[in-house]
């Protein structure tokens, strides 16, 4: 069976800091008609599980643990039967959101996930927060970015376990490095290129220092 990447969008809050935003959320699926991931788990687990439909479900793989990209991944998991996937190093973001309840398998840089004939390498990209993770398909050419890398920059800084010198360093040194027809897709608003990405890291720079 031909894979593909389905898409649909989630809306719900995003907690953190004491704030609270209203926000559209990426949904991604990638896999065949037998087999699929599912890339992060915001707000609504049975439109989630409605792209999955009654595909094998391989992982949930959580690009970061922010309350808008994992707040349904236990819901989702009931639907689905698939395991949790997030780095470690995203645990005190996690128990933000799940205090007292933990996922099922740890990310590590350089590690893959097999789906559907395709191979799906863990890139660690901290920064928007210190486990956050890209998933780069080179079969597709195509890396999910969640909140690292967005159309026009990279993700926030500015709150709790974030830090922009570390998330410039994770785009220049791990996605920046990426072919330049890689799509990037992202963990809200459109899509881009590695390609259409690379020349602005300057400006990135100065508007960040």
């Amino acid at each position: 069976m031909n894979v593909r990447i389905d898409h649909g969008i989630t809306t719900g809050a995003f907690e953190l800091d004491g704030g609270t935003w209203e926000v559209d959320n990426n949904i991604w699926v990638l896999g065949n008609d037998e087999e699929c991931v599912i890339i992060d788990a915001p707000h609504d687990a049975q439109k989630i599980a409605d792209i999955a439909a009654d595909r094998k479900v391989v992982g949930i793989l959580l690009t970061h643990a922010h309350s808008d990209h994992v707040d349904a991944v236990f819901d989702l998991q009931e639907w689905v039967d698939g395991p949790i996937y997030l780095h470690p190093d995203d645990k005190p973001v996690w128990e933000l959101t799940h205090p007292g309840r933990t996922w099922d398998e740890d990310l590590a840089d350089g590690m893959t996930i097999e789906v559907a004939g395709q191979s799906l390498h863990v890139l660690h990209t901290p920064g928007h927060s210190p486990g956050a993770c890209s998933f780069y398909v080179p079969g597709m050419a195509t890396v999910f970015t969640g909140d690292t890398l967005f159309e026009g920059g990279p993700g926030a800084t500015g709150r709790s376990f974030s830090n922009f010198d570390t998330i410039i360093e994770s785009i220049t040194d791990k996605l920046l490095a990426l072919p330049e027809e890689t799509v990037v897709r992202t963990g809200h608003g459109g899509s881009t290129t590695i390609g259409d990405e690379a020349p602005q890291r300057q400006e990135w720079i100065d508007r960040g220092s």
